[in-house]
């Protein structure tokens, strides 16, 4: 699958895109003008993301990625 397969996917499924997604981490701490808190890890990010959205490791993974500047 793709990365902006992964995107469409979280898309479908939750209605955010991933500046949605980066919004919501803002206000959770873990991004501080649309940077990654350098404190924060991976895993703190991922399991939010599956435990409020219940996406796969995968599909967290990749909005991880858009949260470190990955865009394609």
């Amino acid at each position: 699958m793709s990365f902006q397969a992964y995107i469409d996917n979280i898309k479908a499924k939750t209605g955010k895109s991933p500046e949605d997604f980066k919004q919501l981490a803002e206000n959770k701490g873990f991004m501080e003008n649309g940077m990654l808190v350098q404190s924060v890890k991976a895993t703190e990010i991922t399991n939010w993301l599956k435990e409020e959205f219940e996406l796969g490791h995968g599909h967290a993974m990749a909005i991880y990625a858009t949260f470190k500047g990955k865009t394609s």
